[in-house]
């Protein structure tokens, strides 16, 4: 690990107290003790607390060691203790911080190693995490060494005969317990990884049904969102009549706002741009330029480029232009925060269930808006690789669900032959 970009805090006596008060802030800091210097203490972005040991290995390279979690488990004392032994074995030249574990155990390794990397490096790193431990449960205890090749094929036919899992869920789960063991591999844990030579499944079970509105449903959503805009501002009528009454300070009226509340135009968003839901949620005001018309999602929540630019149509431009009007708000400043925290929106499940029943949609989610704007645009002629731009695909693959979608793009593209000569074509 390095200091590299982090700020660190100013060298201070860490005591069990100090320790235990320190708040995330949402970036990672080093704090070195004063009473031995040595001794680093590592605050993760979202608040994990582990003691390193700052050194020069043999070769004369600076290394961070890691002792372990802090503070409850190893408080400030048994660190100092941990890292005295550790820097006297070092000045008798042994260089046990990069000397593999012939006995680690697959637990030991995704829990004590690689669990706080991949959280801070890795946006949907907790997932991860959790799926891997529920995945390979049986494996937890097993030294890696003991692991083969031969039992996780074993274990990929019974799991996807109990679970009736998709060959593409079955290599999801394959790549990232496959991922775990290369970063061991990587950061000397490890001597080699035990399952680096298994192939993919076949996904020929897993053909992606693309869910996406009808023109009927589309209109049914957007009528359904009125008619609960125009329930709110109801409400919002009644409530200041009951104020009135009582003489109490009214609230602002709806009537002339273009918008009741935050979901019709988040919606308008979700179909007009594809993004994923959570960089929804986590957009600021400064993501957005009106002048360019163009909308980015800059990363960490962009999941697999570094950042995503998507152009804004008009319709989306208007909206969003008369909500930022509306809310006043600017800068970097949530565009769609919670209205009881104003932090970042936790979900909209209840509100979202609400409006398919009331237009009486089935079979979509939250996220088949996102299927929905891919969907419009292959329709419409767009070639793949631009749609694979916009939805931040890794993989074109990903994005070749949407191809059946584009028959006239492919019927245009054959009838191109048409304007060459028999006599042409068949020199060809």
């Amino acid at each position: 690990m390095s200091e590299q970009g982090t700020q660190i805090y100013k060298q201070t006596k860490l005591t069990q107290s100090y320790v235990q008060g320190l708040k995330p802030d949402g970036k990672p800091h080093w704090i070195r003790d004063l009473i031995d210097n040595k001794l680093v203490l590592y605050l993760g972005r979202k608040g994990a607390k582990t003691w390193y040991v700052d050194y020069t290995r043999p070769n004369g390279k600076r290394a961070y060691y890691k002792i372990g979690p802090a503070p409850d488990i190893i408080t400030v004392a048994i660190a100092r203790d941990k890292a005295r032994e550790f820097l006297a074995r070092q000045t008798l030249g042994e260089d046990v911080a990069v000397k593999p574990k012939p006995n680690i155990r697959l637990r030991e390794l995704i829990d004590d190693h690689y669990a706080q990397w991949v959280i801070d490096n890795r946006r949907t790193g907790a997932v991860t995490l959790a799926m891997m431990r529920n995945a390979f449960s049986e494996f937890m205890e097993y030294p890696i060494t003991g692991i083969t090749l031969l039992q996780i094929e074993q274990w990929r036919v019974k799991y996807r005969k109990e679970h009736n899992a998709k060959a593409a869920t079955i290599n999801r789960y394959i790549t990232t317990l496959k991922a775990a063991l290369n970063w061991g591999v990587k950061h000397k844990l490890i001597d080699s990884n035990p399952i680096a030579g298994m192939e993919s499944l076949r996904e020929e079970d897993s053909a992606y049904k693309v869910r996406y509105l009808s023109d009927d449903e589309r209109q049914r959503l957007f009528e359904a969102l009125d008619a609960r805009e125009e329930r709110i501002r109801r409400e919002r009528d009644s409530h200041n009549e009951w104020l009135a009454e009582r003489k109490e300070p009214l609230l602002p009226s709806l009537r002339d706002a273009p918008f009741a509340d935050y979901l019709k135009p988040m919606i308008i968003v979700a179909l007009n741009t594809g993004i994923r839901k959570g960089s929804l949620f986590k957009l600021v005001w400064s993501d957005i330029n009106f002048q360019e018309r163009n909308l980015t999602v800059p990363p960490p929540n962009a999941k697999e480029a570094d950042v995503i630019h998507v152009p804004m149509n008009p319709t989306l431009t208007k909206a969003l232009l008369e909500w930022k009007e509306q809310t006043g708000r600017d800068g970097d400043e949530l565009v769609f925060p919670s209205r009881k925290t104003g932090a970042v929106i936790d979900n909209c499940r209840k509100a979202w269930a609400n409006v398919l029943k009331a237009a009486d949609i089935e079979n979509f989610t939250w996220h088949d808006m996102r299927h929905d704007f891919a969907s419009q645009l292959v329709m419409l002629g767009a070639d793949l690789n631009t749609v694979r731009e916009l939805l931040d695909h890794a993989d074109l693959k990903t994005t070749l669900r949407y191809a059946h979608l584009a028959p006239k793009v492919k019927r245009a593209a054959v009838e191109m032959l048409g304007v060459i000569s028999p006599m042409e074509f068949g020199s060809l």
